[in-house]
């Protein structure tokens, strides 16, 4: 049987795709806008998606799928329920990003920490230019070293984190599950890590129990100077509570690399936040040239393997 693959978003990966090792078509869409995702798939046997959103609905539409190749980690876009109950195989990314994402988590922890965005600013007002002195002291510097942070998602990504932290000094907490009853060993209670930390750092799925994770009262545990990174989704952070807790001083500053919703189309409150203590990226702490082909490799390993009858990666 030749296989129909379908790549719905192809412009959200530059990287050489290896052809697949069995008989079969490939079609690639640069970007698959939801109106067109049911024409898109037309005849597909497998799909490929990065962020198009494939529910329950678009896909009991298009029965002849029989498998979907998540072209990232995350598959919050896939209706994995429907996916079980109608035995569609879903497999996904693991591990590309053990280095591209620690490595933009701690450029956002050492920028912030060490106020890089004010010294800037402060060089462009010419502050430098008439110091008294070879120096200058407007702005406070901290060490990462001897400082505390609080990592959120004990899995491969928190823990490649911790090994860059434990490298600087740091000492480390890895937060329980948010209201568990029981603390595993190793981890250190969800509430005590927010009152201890010095940064906290987000590597959590988002699901319903990790929408808005943090939120008010989360940032009035926190200590004033503590910095807030999040890589992981946007949703897991209730953003109008952050505006707040930046302009308020609840917290020293934040650094992220997603929103709530992606593309910001209808724009967002923290694109608006003019702070030198807040840096936004646009979703790219996962894209290093180097992560980027590891993904796709991996994706074409994926899906030979369930042509091969053995399915890896598996999420349903």
């Amino acid at each position: 049987m030749t296989q129909h693959i379908v790549f719905l978003d192809r412009k959200s990966l530059i990287a050489n795709m290896r052809t697949p090792n069995f008989a079969h078509r490939w079609q690639d869409f640069e970007q698959t806008q939801p109106e067109q995702v049911l024409a898109h798939l037309k005849d597909a046997t497998i799909a490929i998606s990065n962020k198009v959103k494939l529910s329950g609905e678009i896909l009991a539409r298009a029965p002849q799928i029989k498998m979907i190749a998540a072209a990232a980690t995350g598959t919050d876009n896939i209706d994995l329920a429907y996916c079980r109950e109608h035995g569609i195989v879903v497999s996904n990314i693991r591990n590309y990003a053990v280095h591209t994402v620690p490595e933009h988590v701690f450029m956002l922890m050492l920028a912030l920490r060490r106020n890089l965005l004010a010294w800037r600013q402060d060089l462009q007002h010419g502050l430098w230019q008439q110091a008294e002195q070879f120096c200058l002291f407007t702005q406070p510097i901290n060490d990462l070293h001897g400082s505390t942070l609080g990592i959120v998602g004990g899995g491969v990504l928190g823990q490649a984190v911790a090994q860059l932290a434990l490298a600087f000094g740091m000492h480390v907490l890895l937060a329980e599950h948010k209201g568990a009853a029981s603390v595993r060993t190793g981890y250190t209670a969800f509430d005590s890590v927010l009152r201890d930390a010095d940064v906290i750092t987000l590597h959590a799925p988002l699901s319903d129990a990790t929408r808005h994770l943090i939120a008010e009262r989360e940032f009035n545990l926190m200590k004033r100077s503590a910095l807030l990174i999040n890589t992981a989704r946007g949703g897991l952070v209730d953003e109008a509570a952050l505006e707040v807790a930046l302009k308020t001083g609840r917290i020293a500053g934040a650094g992220f690399d997603v929103l709530s919703a992606e593309p910001p189309r209808a724009g967002n409150r923290l694109l608006d936040l003019d702070l030198p203590n807040f840096i936004l990226t646009p979703h790219v702490a996962w894209s290093s040239c180097e992560a980027m082909q590891i993904l796709a490799d991996q994706l074409v390993e994926n899906i030979e393997a369930f042509v091969a009858g053995s399915p890896r990666n598996r999420v349903a």
